[in-house]
């Protein structure tokens, strides 16, 4: 499973498939080991772990990787800082995601309102006139049924 919950296929490589072992991600990321395992104790990063407690990095583990050494090095934030920056972004997404979800439920159920209208005024019965209102103000419309010969 990914970290979000969702299944996936074993042998498909994504983002999130953690491959690299901590000597390649310093590497690729240009940081030294010794930074990412800080960057895992203080919480910034968390690799994967395998079973015997290594740690695996993903390609988005990478570019977080890179992005805190940038808030670091170049904007000058602090690892507090940057920790609370990455969990306002990560907020910041899943509420991106809830509204998505929101908002196709809402389109669902104004589909459905629409389609239930339509069959109500399908089912309108065709002999029966509307009511014009009169716009005289002194006018009186009296109605009276035929009266049967039973009555």
């Amino acid at each position: 499973m990914e970290r979000d919950g969702r299944r996936r296929n074993p042998y498909q490589l994504t983002d999130e498939t953690p491959v690299y072992v901590i000597s390649v991600a310093a590497q690729l990321s240009g940081l030294h080991p010794q930074t990412l395992r800080q960057y895992d104790r203080l919480g910034l990063v968390s690799p994967d772990r395998t079973a015997g407690r290594g740690r695996r990095y993903s390609a988005r583990d990478i570019e977080l990787l890179r992005t805190v050494q940038q808030l670091s090095q170049e904007e000058g934030i602090n690892l507090a800082g940057i920790k609370r920056i990455i969990e306002l972004e990560n907020q910041v997404a899943a509420l991106q995601s809830r509204v998505a979800e929101l908002s196709a439920a809402l389109d669902g159920a104004a589909a459905a309102m629409q389609q239930r209208e339509a069959a109500v005024h399908a089912s309108y019965r065709r002999d029966l006139v509307p009511y014009q209102d009169v716009q005289q103000a002194g006018a009186l419309v009296v109605w009276r049924p035929k009266r049967t010969s039973e009555q």
